[in-house]
């Protein structure tokens, strides 16, 4: 297990969330646990979820298909549709709700504010710091959002599951 730095950091704008951590590991590594399966399936969860399905498309316009087991019982798919990579550097991709084939669903249907919105960009970027890795998180996710809190909690909690499997 590697020596946390930091706790995850998080800042907030009227239209995202932007979350950075320093990790004791190298960028290879580090971005390798954000872009394989075996290696998601170990932090890609939120405290009292698990990560029950993860498939990963590697490329620009892949898809990143994946199902959190939620504590109530739930089932919630979402998935990222690759916008950019550049590997070990930065990852991109639109981030939103699915079904299990990978279609889109609105957050609505899934019992989300109509103020949730229905795609956001997420890009992330891994910064080389000797032996370590600096990882910053942009999500675009605007204030109005009711979810947003929880998503920032849930990010943070992922990061830091991250810090304990690197």
């Amino acid at each position: 297990m590697a020596d946390q730095i930091q706790s995850p950091i998080a800042e907030m704008t009227d239209r995202e969330v932007v979350i950075s951590h320093v990790y004791n590991a190298p960028r290879e590594l580090v971005f390798n646990a954000w872009t394989v399966p075996e290696q998601l399936k170990k932090w890609w969860a939120p405290k009292g979820c698990t990560l029950l399905h993860c498939t990963v498309d590697l490329r620009v316009g892949g898809l990143f298909l994946f199902c959190m087991g939620i504590p109530d019982g739930r089932e919630v798919w979402a998935r990222g549709i690759y916008q950019e990579i550049l590997f070990p550097e930065r990852i991109v991709y639109l981030d939103s709700f699915a079904d299990k084939t990978g279609r889109k669903v609105e957050p609505s249907d899934l019992g989300f504010s109509p103020q949730n919105p229905s795609e956001s960009l997420v890009t992330v970027t891994f910064t080389a710091m000797g032996s370590k890795t600096r990882v910053e998180l942009r999500h675009t996710v605007p204030s109005t959002s009711p979810e947003r809190a929880d998503m920032v909690q849930g990010w943070c909690e992922m990061f830091d599951k991250l810090a304990d499997i690197l």
